[in-house]
């Protein structure tokens, strides 16, 4: 079976970390997939679409335990506050 977009996303851009005191909200992570995505040439989906599909993957994104790597974080970091660049 292919691996979905959403867990491919997941596998590429998160870590699961369950004793960390920043993970990332419900803003924060459809950012970095937003980043993901524009990294991969993707269309990103809604918001609303893209927490459909967390909670599919079984990731409550309100308590999400993630927190973000990878070259898509750098690019929402970059992204999020561009004074830095």
């Amino acid at each position: 079976m292919a691996t979905s977009q959403y867990q491919q996303f997941l596998d590429e851009a998160t870590l699961f970390d369950p004793t960390s005191d920043c993970s990332l909200g419900p803003d924060c992570l459809y950012g970095l997939y937003v980043s993901w995505c524009l990294l991969k040439g993707l269309q990103p989906h809604s918001d609303a679409a893209f927490r459909t599909a967390m909670t599919r993957c079984g990731i409550d994104v309100t308590d999400s335990r993630l927190t973000m790597t990878g070259p898509a974080a750098a690019e929402y970091i970059l992204a999020s506050y561009p004074a830095v660049a």
